[in-house]
């Protein structure tokens, strides 16, 4: 059986699937923000050396590395119906992402030599300005390279967002398609559209990683 490639179809969803993108690459940058601070926030909430904080830190991240992506944004959409549905997918895409971020912020700060927390108490700086100072910016240097991948990785599981109603690019890619019985062209298209903005970046994550000698 022949198929006949329509490119009118290709020239007339082209505009749709550019604002889809503009809102899948919005709502990527958006959650991987709320991602990046609260995995860190997580991350030092965990070392806690009380267990009241620690403890339920931890329980709550396991709760949201345990359950899938797609049953948390339906779930959220279910429980907050007067938020936006772009809020609640950039909110749900930040915690569950955060939730393993967390873990690469943890590796990160354990690998900083045992002897540069000695140093700081040994110079009584205090604990703010030993993680602020210190800590920190060497970890966040440890784990840049995965924090760059986990980013790529939101980016691609953006079109969950649709099933709570956000008009991303794969949803107007399908929309097209349904309307005008094309879904070999729109999701070829958003397809590559997909691949022109992921493999750069990827491209640049292992460059990163190379410089930063992962």
């Amino acid at each position: 059986m022949n198929y006949d490639w329509d490119w009118n179809a290709v020239r007339d969803s082209l505009p749709l699937l550019w604002e889809g993108f503009r809102t899948t690459l919005l709502a990527t940058v958006l959650g991987t923000l709320v991602a990046a601070v609260l995995g860190l926030v997580v991350a030092i909430a965990g070392r806690a050396p009380s267990r009241l904080v620690s403890v339920p830190v931890r329980a709550v991240m396991e709760f949201v590395r345990s359950t899938p992506l797609l049953v948390q944004l339906v779930g959220a959409y279910a429980v907050f119906p007067s938020v936006g549905a772009l809020t609640i997918g950039v909110v749900v895409l930040g915690v569950h992402y955060a939730a393993y971020l967390a873990e690469v912020y943890r590796a990160g700060i354990d690998a900083v030599p045992k002897g540069q927390w000695e140093a700081c108490r040994a110079l009584s700086l205090s604990p703010r300005r030993t993680w602020q100072s210190v800590i920190l910016p060497q970890a966040v240097r440890n784990v840049l390279p995965a924090l760059g991948n986990y980013a790529i990785s939101m980016f691609k599981e953006t079109p969950f967002l649709a099933v709570i109603t956000v008009t991303e690019l794969v949803a107007e890619a399908r929309e097209y398609g349904a309307y005008h019985f094309a879904y070999v062209e729109t999701f070829t298209l958003a397809g590559l559209i997909f691949l022109l903005a992921s493999y750069p970046t990827s491209l640049l994550m292992r460059k990163l990683e190379k410089r930063l000698g992962h």
